[in-house]
């Protein structure tokens, strides 16, 4: 609504000046302010009304154009005083200067229109062609326009730095919120795994082992500790995959499948993109692992190129994935100066070594003669 006005109130400024000329030169006389052939008169009241339309956008333009129409109106009517409408767009043009345009421009432009109109208000009066003296007070009236233009810009300015700046707090309270909410449900889904996960999986092993040392056929109680176990188990992938929606920050993507060895196409790829070259590398045949064992080999190929984005600087990355007979290695290697993973107790390494102790694998972190290297092994068939 705000903006429409403003498109409005230009182009009813112009139309509100013109009109007012156009009374003032058809009543004609003296007193009018106005002079010489009818149809130049209609061209310099154009000329002082029409720019104003556009003096938002090109105010130094339109200052231009209507100290020029000013000059046509003062010749007309010399001796005598110009129409006020001339000395009205003016002061218009002069505070459109101030108020839209910054910079040095802004004063050097001002300050020459305000020399032009009190240098040639003093020249036309010495030299007799006018004598009602309007120079130096035009050009005062003029230079405190282009500065209440100038204050007004500069309240604008502020008005909206304090608008944005309120915006980015705002941003950054939503961002802070979102962090917390992902702080929680990270803590939920340990909690859960640690807690909850434990017990129905000691609650499937004791079902197995009761079945072992069963004495007898007994198929009743063998049919009851069958379904425990296949019912906890059941649990427990279920409980996985609940586990999944609860470590996702956003709910927009809560719903999706977590990823795995699979994906690491997509990953390598976004690392390249960002900056890092990337080979892949396949070795052994791609077999199917249990869900928490690949999402945990993607999460340390993940962490590993991050840490190889952020610190190698200038270089290139090799990522090697071997499926072996009884275990999963991997190893991102880079050739860059940096460090390749900061000061070596990031949260990035930290997480690594809590996702290779969780199925009881090996890390191996540092520099070799070649670059530095990332290199995990995760058994098959771990602890987890």
């Amino acid at each position: 609504m705000r903006e429409r006005l403003q498109s409005l109130a230009d182009p009813l400024l112009a139309a509100g000046i013109f009109v007012a000329s156009l009374i003032d030169l058809l009543k004609g006389g003296s007193g009018s302010g106005w002079g010489g052939p009818r149809l130049v008169e209609l061209i310099v009241a154009i000329g002082i009304s029409l720019p104003l339309v556009w003096r938002r956008t090109h105010p130094q333009l339109v200052l231009v154009v209507v100290l020029g129409a000013c000059v046509a109106s003062v010749a007309l009517v010399a001796p005598r005083q110009a129409a006020f409408e001339a000395f009205l767009s003016v002061l218009v043009a002069f505070y459109s200067l101030g108020a839209h345009l910054g910079g040095r421009r802004s004063i050097v432009i001002a300050g020459l229109g305000v020399a032009f109109v009190v240098i040639g208000g003093v020249v036309s009066q010495a030299t007799g062609w006018e004598d009602n003296g309007n120079g130096l007070p035009t050009g005062v009236f003029a230079l405190a326009a282009w500065l209440v233009g100038r204050i007004i810009r500069s309240w604008r300015t502020r008005a909206l730095e304090l608008e944005r700046a309120n915006r980015e707090l705002a941003d950054q309270r939503d961002l802070q919120a979102r962090a917390a909410v992902a702080v929680e449900r990270g803590r939920i889904a340990r909690e859960l795994h640690d807690v909850i996960a434990h017990n129905i999986s000691m609650i499937v092993v004791q079902s197995g082992a009761a079945q072992r040392v069963l004495e007898g056929d007994q198929p009743n109680v063998r049919a009851a500790l069958e379904a425990i176990e296949t019912t906890g188990r059941e649990t427990v992938d279920e409980m996985r995959s609940l586990l999944g929606v609860l470590r996702r920050a956003d709910d927009g993507q809560a719903l999706a499948p977590q990823p795995g060895l699979a994906f690491l196409d997509a990953l390598v790829a976004q690392v390249s993109e960002a900056g890092l070259p990337v080979v892949l590398t396949i070795e052994g045949t791609p077999q199917p692992l249990p869900p928490g064992l690949d999402l945990s080999a993607y999460r340390i190929a993940q962490e590993g190129l991050t840490n190889a984005l952020k610190h190698a600087g200038p270089a290139r990355a090799q990522l090697r994935v071997t499926y072996a007979q009884n275990a999963v290695e991997i190893e991102i290697r880079d050739d860059g100066e940096g460090t390749g993973a900061g000061d070596g107790e990031g949260h990035g390494l930290v997480g690594m070594r809590e996702r290779v102790a969780l199925w009881g694998g090996k890390l191996h972190v540092g520099r070799e003669a070649d670059g530095w290297v990332v290199r995990a092994r995760l058994p098959l068939g771990g602890p987890a």
